[in-house]
């Protein structure tokens, strides 16, 4: 960043500089409340889930007799209890609060119970008798393709003829890619406190990426028109995407215990319940064919992914549109045919989690172009480079839309001489041709991902800002606070623009009743359209108060200043608070709902063709690993990262999200398995048994830069967004990895699935040593 930021030629006082989280000292302390750390009001009752014991199946008794009995229960809730709809799906109405009739999956919501303590709550849900009649469950993307078990229609993108390109081709390959999906793991988990208020209204503290969301559901649940309900989230232990649809129905559970007993309510998942009864990233299968020339170039692909979407649509229909929008990563495609298929399986419903279903796309095109590499016997760099978006040509993704801001190859190629990559090259042929067990492997990939909703409705926000009268700030707008720094952002934000300094904004709670409507926390558009929204709210009292000052000061209003907590005009000069003051007594409102929509967006999804992203965010991430061909071990010896942030609002922050993003990605790609067995049970559901990347993971040598250059659109202070591209940088270790089992038989294909443990790492060297290697 420079030395000296600044908005044209004048120096920031607060965007572009590194200011802490406004909440790290209480995070630190362990002082910053979550909503198991709110008071509870007097008689707070306790809900706990009771889940099905088999994934598949007709419902032939319920007896909670027992549960009903047992020391401290007032309620047991059941699908006979819910006075609105028994639904709690985002999108398609096919999501129970409770299952009634039959079960889609194991751990799926049959009853709950309302006690006097969490503990008695849980002791009585073990006591309930629910029998199954079983049948064979529909577990694994395989089985749903043998059963056809569509969840939603298959969707395609198509450009010029593929399988003529694909025959005619000098080169030709195929193979097929499994990607496995990833648990959540939020520190904080699922979790609801619900208070019922006078004439039937509902008041629900809810940990959630999207509040009216929670009021849409709650309201529904209910009974009840989404103004008698009010959510608010001041800020959540992590969501990353498991918050945003899947957090309703526990707050609508606890808000129906709260109607039903006329006592506030809470709810908090246990950790083995939350991994059992919550959605995960979706796993795929991705099978898919190739022609290239001799330099390996592509010149047709085609790709058939297959995901399992769960026993619910949930929010898989989008979320498979953005692991095509994202299979070509930054390569151009010249014919391409890409198609998704959406399976329903008997297991959990599958939710949003960071990029959305743009890294399994992009973890396909980075396979793909490793492919071609190793079938020619080229450094897979090289490969990369021939196959990037072009700059006025080669420049149309196989959706319709012009790469207009293509900086991939310029941040490949800064990457690639700070990192010294042809250097290591060598040096790793040197050590991998003197070392028989242990076997190094480098990759240098690149990062294009698009930001925006592609549902374009959602690309929408609202913010509140009132002025008081000592010159202090209150803040509100429909942004979530997640731990990502999204808050000090928007304040950040409202300081620049009064002028004022940031501790006279007063950082205020997420609330449906203050800012209607909102869109989720997620696509990574947080910053840019609350940011937007709060600077429009804040530019509109500003006016005002330019206005007022004009008159007073008999000035023009354009040579007015708002600077360094005073406002000023040639030889006139006054403090912000005195001005407000002033404003105030002269009956000038001083407050201003702000509203921004993202402009040039467009997507037509029948046709499959449109701008469905304001922009591209870029990078580039260069690892180094080191591989026992023997026991499947891997370290990372080394990560190099050159990210694209635009001008950064506020550099501290985005280094966390993009140190934090490439370790969630690391672990989804080589330590995070889901296990579940035959019978769709998940085997995988706690610590014990699920690895999430630890301190130890990081390597020693990890350096972080950022691409310095301003958007090219109009974003709010020319920044990027930055909370899901990074995540995809970690496709350079699952790359590296495969460089390194490819040293063991140079020019043979590598069997290596996400994610890459120690026992796929250890599969594949022997699979690429009984090819011919040593």
């Amino acid at each position: 960043m420079p030395s000296e930021p600044t908005i044209g030629a004048v120096p920031t006082r607060h965007v572009h500089r590194s200011l802490q989280h406004d909440a790290a000292e209480r995070h630190v302390q362990g002082s910053a409340p979550y909503i198991d750390d709110i008071r509870e009001p007097e008689g707070t009752l306790h809900v706990a889930p009771g889940g099905s014991p088999a994934a598949r199946g007709p419902i032939r008794r319920l007896d909670l007799a027992a549960v009903a009995a047992a020391p401290g229960v007032v309620a047991v809730l059941t699908a006979r209890d819910v006075p609105g709809r028994n639904d709690v799906s985002p999108v398609a109405g096919d999501d129970p609060l409770f299952a009634s009739d039959a079960v889609a999956f194991h751990g799926q919501v049959v009853f709950a119970v309302v006690a006097t303590s969490r503990d008695a709550a849980r002791r009585a849900a073990r006591r309930a008798v629910i029998e199954i009649e079983e049948t064979a469950p529909i577990v694994s993307v395989d089985d749903a393709l043998e059963a056809g078990a569509d969840i939603m229609e298959a969707y395609a993108f198509r450009r010029g003829d593929a399988e003529a390109a694909l025959a005619e081709g000098p080169c030709r390959l195929d193979g097929t890619l499994r990607i496995g999906g990833q648990e959540h793991f939020y520190l904080e988990g699922q979790a609801a406190l619900a208070v019922p208020e006078e004439g039937g209204g509902m008041v629900v503290q809810s940990s959630t990426q999207h509040p009216s969301e929670v009021q849409h559901v709650v309201a529904r649940v209910l009974g009840l028109a989404d103004a008698q309900v009010a959510v608010e989230v001041r800020r959540m232990g992590g969501g990353f995407g498991g918050k945003e649809s899947q957090a309703s129905g526990w707050a609508a559970m606890a808000a129906l215990a709260a109607w039903r007993t006329g006592r506030p309510c809470k709810l908090r998942l246990d950790r083995d319940d939350d991994f059992v009864m919550t959605g995960k990233r979706h796993d795929f299968r991705a099978d898919y064919r190739c022609s290239h020339d001799l330099d390996g170039q592509v010149q047709a692909v085609a790709v058939d992914f297959a995901s399992r979407c769960g026993y619910s649509h949930d929010l898989s229909s989008s979320i498979n549109d953005r692991t095509m929008f994202h299979a070509d990563n930054a390569y151009f495609y010249p014919v391409v045919a890409i198609h998704s298929r959406r399976m329903m399986t008997n297991t959990v419903s599958n939710t949003a989690f960071r990029g959305f279903g743009g890294p399994q796309g992009m973890l396909f095109a980075e396979r793909l172009m490793d492919r071609i590499a190793w079938s020619l016997k080229l450094d897979p760099l090289d490969v990369r480079y021939r196959n990037l978006y072009g700059v006025g040509e080669r420049n149309v993704t196989p959706y319709g839309m012009a790469v207009e801001d293509n900086i991939a190859g310029e941040i490949m190629r800064a990457l690639e001489a700070g990192a010294r990559y042809r250097e290591r090259r060598t040096e790793l042929a040197a050590f991998n041709a003197s070392s028989r067990v242990l076997k190094k492997g480098l990759a240098l990939t690149p990062v294009k991902f698009g930001i925006s909703f592609t549902t374009t409705f959602l690309n929408q926000a609202g913010a509140l800002i009132h002025v008081y009268q000592d010159g202090s700030v209150h803040l509100n707008h429909g942004g979530t606070e997640m731990g990502q720094g999204l808050f000090v952002k928007v304040a950040q934000v409202v300081a620049e623009e009064f002028g004022i300094a940031l501790d006279r904004v007063r950082i205020t709670a997420t609330h449906t009743g203050k800012v209607p409507n909102t869109s989720p926390t997620a696509a990574s558009s947080g910053t840019d359209m609350n940011g937007m929204a709060a600077r429009n709210a804040a530019a509109e009292i500003k006016a005002r108060l330019a206005e007022f000052v004009a008159r007073d000061w008999q000035v023009p209003v354009g040579s007015i200043v708002f600077r360094d907590d005073r406002v000023s005009s040639g030889e006139h000069e006054a403090g912000f608070a005195e001005v407000v003051k002033k404003a105030y007594l002269a009956r000038t409102h001083l407050s201003a709902a702000g509203f921004y929509a993202t402009p040039k967006i467009t997507w037509d999804r029948p046709k499959g063709t449109g701008r469905p992203f304001f922009y591209f965010a870029y990078g580039a991430a260069c690892c180094e690993v080191t591989i026992d061909s023997w026991t499947g071990e891997f370290s990372l010896d080394r990560v190099d990262i050159l990210h694209d942030v635009g001008r950064s609002l506020n550099p501290a922050i985005d280094i966390g999200q993009i140190e934090g993003g490439f370790v969630q990605g690391l672990g989804w790609l080589t330590t995070e398995e889901l296990v579940f067995d035959a019978k769709g049970r998940l085997r995988t559901h706690a610590p014990s048994t699920y690895k999430i990347p630890t301190a130890r993971d990081v390597p020693a040598d990890f350096r972080v830069a950022f691409f310095d250059r301003a958007n090219r659109e109009e974003t709010i202070y020319r920044s990027k967004a930055v909370g899901e591209p990074p995540l995809m940088l970690a496709n350079a270790v699952f790359s590296a990895i495969g460089d390194a089992v490819h040293a063991l038989n140079p020019g043979h294909a590598v069997a290596l699935d996400a994610p890459a443990t120690p026992e796929a790492i250890l599969f594949a060297c022997e699979a690429q040593r009984a090819a011919g290697g040593r």
